[in-house]
């Protein structure tokens, strides 16, 4: 399970991330479901590049469509705002304009019907 703490905002932005891994993940389903509920399913699928120190997620998603995300590792002592410059370069190579980048996370889309 990997959970993110982000600002809800379109465009670059700094997030931390936590990862849980789990030897019975069908007993850690039950046990959160139990816990918190579900709120939805998003179905996925992710392909995984590299660009430097950049992940280019590119995901495709059931009844949304399919997006590209930059991710930034940010270096040891490297600031946000560098980070930012890395992903607005990459962002001007492949074509992205900031009017591309979409607010909220994939659920968030599919609760209103963006899809």
């Amino acid at each position: 399970m990997i959970s993110y703490e982000r600002p809800d905002d379109a465009g670059a932005k700094l997030s931390e991330y936590f990862i849980v891994r789990s030897e019975e993940p069908e007993t850690f389903l039950r046990a959160l479901t139990a816990a918190l509920g579900v709120r939805g399913v998003v179905a996925k699928r992710r392909f995984l590049y590299r660009i430097g120190r950049t992940r280019v997620h590119l995901d495709e998603v059931e009844g949304l469509g399919t997006f590209v995300e930059l991710e930034v590792v940010l270096d040891e002592g490297q600031t946000p705002e560098e980070g930012q410059g890395v992903a607005e370069a990459l962002m001007g190579d492949l074509g992205i304009e900031d009017g591309d980048c979409i607010r909220g996370a994939y659920i968030d889309l599919l609760e209103v019907g963006e899809g």
